[in-house]
């Protein structure tokens, strides 16, 4: 839980080494793999680092040690001046992160040289390398509802450091530290497309119509405002022009842009009348390229003298939201440029597509963004939005059954080492946390997956994604007086919703007898054309009596997906739905025309 920008100092459990004989032979079929690309030095340096772990030497290891035994500097080596160590610590931790997402995916152990440290860490396959201690732990008892299924519950942590060797130990208390804004001084000519982790955006100076102090001050610090709401969303290259830039004065937003190889500009107007106490701010998204307007945002405020700021970091971040959202504006358009297999694919590409599958949740959708994001992180292994998009792709293949080997456990193991190696890259990373705690609940750890879902809310509260995600898995485990207001805020914020944002909402009305209501909400659910969605219209038509409507709906369910028609009890089970959620759908689908019989046919 975040207080303050601070994690709470939480306790990992005790586990048992894995014994030499493991780590040796992982570390030989690591040295033996051609897909191990590290240099000779390198695997030397492995070899010798994993060595000194197995003799209990580990805290012992120093650059100097290392230069002199590993890479043959003499005695007056110096670490200031010869960085070889740090470099090649680096190096070779990117060699085993890249092994580790191809040929070595499924190997039993995982060796790993966390950030900070030449000390390597042995894990288990289903953890994550370098798990970051801003994921919250639970114990088996502790992340278990009742009735949980005790062969899906794993530990969240089962990090084998050296330090294990001896105790237990606590997780260091960190402070998070955001970086406000990615400055580009001199951006290249690449910027203009989607470059390999994310487009380049600018937000403009705000104009105030007129000298009148409350709009210079409003239009002076918009801006700023918008533009470290936009920076929580992370993924875009963040330049921000000086207000006092001269340069700027009277200059159209394209020509701006031009000149600073931007992809979009954010731009607007601030007006106020003081004598009505009255505010207008108006926001406008520009593609730079095209010249087309995209968006525009229309913003009137009352304020008084102590409520200025409190207004304008309220429409501020109204503008960020719209722009920065999963599902915003942005990324919206970009994804609209996207075209060609996966290897023509820049990184940020492969994550747009990653989001873009997300709308639909199609199988052949998700095959091509996971080939896209699997070549991402070897190609850029220090991208955690690819790592973290990445975890939520593996988790799918085990929700959705569609694993090769048809073991959904395997894929939540995945799915949760690799949401933690892209919170490892970077603390704060929301998509990460959110595919983690996303994994927990498939795997039945609810309240780790609640609470792990708050922090990210916590991180960025006006992310529609991350409230309507808390939201779902509130109301699906039977808490809708909690989670059905967080997915109605999440829609209000959102410029394009996405299907499952109305799932709960369409179960909450029909349990409280709202039909008319469950099946406004299912139609604009179907906008996702799920099965799912077309039941919830199903069984909206059915309590209403519409028997024509609600067979029409059935079909179109089976005709989408002919496994929830034969079993929809699984399928609703599968996303962990409570029984009476279950029993309440199963028989508004009876009653809407369904059978176990006619739900066995093939649809025609």
């Amino acid at each position: 839980m975040l207080t303050n920008g601070l994690t709470e100092r939480v306790k990992t459990p005790a586990y048992a080494y894995p014994g030499e004989a493991g780590v040796r032979e992982e570390l030989q079929r690591v040295l033996a793999s051609t897909a191990f690309k590290a240099t000779p030095r390198r695997k030397k340096l492995l070899q010798y680092l994993v060595e000194e772990l197995l003799s209990g030497r580990a805290r012992e290891l120093k650059g100097y040690t290392i230069a002199t035994l590993v890479f043959g500097r003499d005695e007056n080596f110096d670490p200031q001046t010869d960085p070889v160590v740090r470099l090649e610590a680096r190096r070779l931790r990117h060699d085993l992160d890249s092994y580790y997402v191809s040929a070595g995916r499924g190997n039993p152990l995982r060796i790993c040289i966390p950030k900070g440290q030449y000390a390597p860490a042995i894990e288990a396959a289903e953890t994550s390398t370098a798990v970051s201690s801003a994921v919250p732990t639970e114990s088996d008892e502790g992340s278990r509802e009742p009735g949980a299924r005790n062969d899906s519950i794993l530990p969240t942590s089962k990090v084998l450091r050296h330090a294990v060797l001896a105790a237990p130990i606590a997780v260091v208390l960190i402070l998070a530290v955001v970086a406000y804004a990615v400055l580009l001084p001199k951006p290249s000519s690449s910027m203009r497309d989607v470059g390999a982790n994310g487009t380049a955006l600018a937000v403009l100076p705000f104009d105030a119509d007129g000298d009148y102090p409350a709009k210079v001050l409003l239009a002076n610090g918009m801006a700023d405002e918008i533009m470290s709401g936009i920076n929580r969303f992370g993924v875009f290259r963040l330049y921000m022009p000086s207000a006092g830039d001269k340069s700027l004065s009277g200059s159209d937003p394209i020509e701006i842009g031009n000149r600073l190889n931007l992809a979009y500009v954010v731009n607007g107007m601030v007006d106020a009348d003081a004598a009505a106490g009255t505010l207008n701010v108006n926001a406008r998204l520009i593609d730079v390229q095209s010249q087309r307007i995209l968006w525009i945002g229309s913003y009137d405020r009352n304020y008084t003298v102590d409520s200025l700021r409190a207004v304008q970091r309220e429409i501020a971040a109204a503008v960020a939201t719209a722009l920065g959202q999963p599902y915003g504006v942005l990324r919206t358009d970009e994804s609209t440029r996207m075209a060609g297999p996966a290897s023509d694919m820049s990184s940020y590409q492969c994550v747009l597509r990653a989001y873009a599958y997300r709308r639909s949740f199609k199988r052949v959708e998700h095959e091509s963004a996971l080939s896209c994001l699997e070549q991402a992180v070897q190609r850029d292994p220090k991208y955690a939005e690819a790592w973290a998009m990445l975890a939520w792709l593996y988790m799918d293949e085990g929700r959705f059954g569609w694993t090769a080997d048809g073991k959904e456990e395997s894929a939540y193991h995945r799915a949760l080492a690799t949401a933690r190696h892209a919170i490892a890259l970077e603390r704060d990373n929301i998509s990460g946390l959110k595919a983690l705690a996303s994994t927990q609940h498939y795997m039945g750890n609810y309240a780790a997956s609640v609470r792990i879902q708050r922090q990210a809310l916590a991180i960025n509260p006006n992310d529609p994604d991350t409230l309507a995600q808390l939201g779902w898995r509130l109301a699906v485990r039977g808490n809708a007086a909690e989670g059905i207001p967080f997915l109605r805020r999440a829609i209000e914020r959102s410029v394009n919703p996405p299907g499952w944002y109305y799932h709960l909402i369409a179960i909450d009305q029909y349990q409280n007898g709202q039909y008319e209501e469950m099946l406004a909400t299912a139609q604009r659910a179907t906008i996702d054309g799920s099965g799912i969605s077309w039941s919830f219209v199903a069984i909206a038509e059915g309590a209403l009596g519409e028997e024509n409507a609600a067979r029409k709906a059935l079909a179109k369910m089976a005709e989408i997906s002919p496994q929830l028609a034969r079993d929809p009890a699984a399928g609703y089970r599968r996303h962990q739905a409570i029984d009476s959620i279950v029993d309440a759908l199963v028989s508004g689908l009876r009653k809407a025309g369904w059978s176990e019989l006619a739900g066995n046919k093939d649809p025609a």
